[in-house]
């Protein structure tokens, strides 16, 4: 099972531990693309911090996270579960897992980034600022940066089982699995029941709380039928819709799982 998941827009401090090192990072096939990305966000931050600011999208309160981009690759680095923080990381919770849970996490959650590609939660990075919607100077709008670098590596990542997009559309829009791969793939969306509406807040928790279930339990599922039946198991309410038969085994399946309140 592979789960793709969004990263937070609040972060971690970098800590002090050592600095990124950035060919040691999973699926060294987004290698270049991911300096490109870096070589511009750190040169443009320590250029000029008020045009930094305005291609990032930032208010006056942030200031500092330009500042923190100038030294991405000196600041100490931390593993992407750590750095990550926010609803749906604070729902998944990864420090409190097992152990058998953790290594199931290390080997099954693939983090999206608008600097990184993706990244699994055991790769160490430094805390930073750069969302997927961001256009660079020079590369452009980094969601069509990481299009073809992603075609080619995602593929072979996403193995032979289950692939699960908890992905907002912003950072699901650089790879949409195509094909086989679209065929086990499920994408889920969680739904206030009440107003069948979707709310931020029950979106992102409920995703953390599904994907700690399924560490938890040990289940991964070889398919979205099986996620169904594994999710309904676990007391979740979902609703399907699987492709039209013309479309089964290249097309994804669509789950609402619905919610009434977050605890």
């Amino acid at each position: 099972m592979l789960v793709l998941l969004p990263p937070s827009e609040g972060k971690a401090s970098s800590g002090r531990g050592a600095p990124l090192k950035s060919e040691a990072l999973s699926l060294p096939g987004l290698g270049a693309a991911r300096e490109a990305v870096l070589d511009e966000l750190v040169e443009l931050c320590a250029a000029d911090e008020d045009k930094a600011r305005e291609v990032l999208g930032l208010s006056e309160g942030l200031r500092g996270e330009v500042a923190k981009n100038t030294e991405l690759r000196t600041a100490g680095a931390r593993p992407a579960g750590e750095i990550y923080t926010g609803v749906l990381y604070d729902a998944l919770d990864l420090a409190s897992l097992d152990a058998a849970a953790r290594k199931r996490a290390a080997r099954s959650l693939l983090v999206f980034s608008g600097l990184w590609g993706a990244v699994r939660v055991t790769d160490r990075i430094p805390s930073y600022r750069c969302s997927m919607g961001v256009k660079l100077p020079g590369l452009g709008a980094l969601g069509a940066h990481w299009r073809a670098p992603m075609a080619s590596v995602l593929p072979e990542a996403a193995g032979n089982g289950l692939v699960l997009d908890l992905r907002s559309a912003a950072y699901a829009a650089p790879w949409k699995p195509k094909g086989e791969v679209a065929g086990r793939t499920a994408s889920v969306r969680v739904l206030h029941a009440p107003t069948r509406k979707v709310v931020s807040h029950f979106n992102k928790a409920t995703k953390g709380r599904i994907v700690r279930s399924l560490l938890t339990a040990g289940i991964a599922p070889a398919g979205p039928a099986e996620l169904v039946e594994a999710l309904r198991d676990l007391g979740y309410v979902v609703e399907e819709k699987a492709p039209a038969k013309a479309k089964a085994g290249a097309a994804a399946w669509s789950l609402d799982v619905l919610v009434d309140e977050v605890h």
